[in-house]
């Protein structure tokens, strides 16, 4: 806990000093989730056939809902751990809702988003994983989540979409998925 700490008294002490670190922060944690929910849906609708677009929007639902909406929510039902600005006092430089810090719901379904879009198109996964990380840092500067927040959102992503993986890849034929998909999936697992 020390470590965390001290790893987030280092980035949240430039807050509120310089207007535009300031800016950047607020942009990253709270407006950059918006923006890459529109680039994912661009993405899906880029994909060329049906088949690749109801498997990338299947996957990808699961892997985020495994992700964000069973696993983290358990977590946070057994540990209810304080958001920074509750535990240490302060205004954050976003509105935030004051239920558990631990592990942060954004970076569970962002990383778990940058994973599948990894499995579909590796440029498209490498900026989705840049982005979430920045917006990760971001959380952090602005001060509603302490860095083990992210990297355990980050583990639980990681997590769930090998588990979305592995079912995935015992119950999909050349019958459910184009040759494209098929062969994307089966280069994963």
């Amino acid at each position: 806990m020390k470590i965390d700490l001290y790893i987030f008294d280092s980035i949240h002490q430039f807050a509120g000093i310089f207007w535009p670190l300031d800016w950047l922060g607020i942009l990253g944690a709270k407006y950059l989730p918006y923006l890459l929910i529109i680039a994912a849906l661009y993405f899906l609708f880029r994909l060329k056939t049906s088949k690749e677009k109801l498997f990338f929007l299947s996957f990808t639902a699961l892997a985020t809902l495994l992700s964000r909406g069973i696993i983290t929510e358990a977590f946070r039902f057994f540990y209810d751990r304080p958001r920074p600005f509750v535990a240490l006092g302060f205004q954050p430089l976003i509105s935030q809702d004051i239920a558990g810090s631990f592990p942060s719901g954004h970076a569970a379904f962002y990383f778990a988003l940058a994973l599948c879009l990894y499995l579909f198109n590796k440029k498209w996964g490498w900026w989705f994983m840049v982005l979430s990380l920045f917006m990760g840092l971001a959380r952090v500067f602005v001060g509603v989540h302490y860095p083990s927040d992210i990297l355990g959102g980050m583990a639980i992503a990681a997590v769930s979409f090998f588990v979305v993986l592995k079912i995935f890849s015992g119950n999909v034929t050349d019958e459910t998925l184009d040759k494209k998909s098929l062969e994307t999936l089966e280069k994963a697992a």
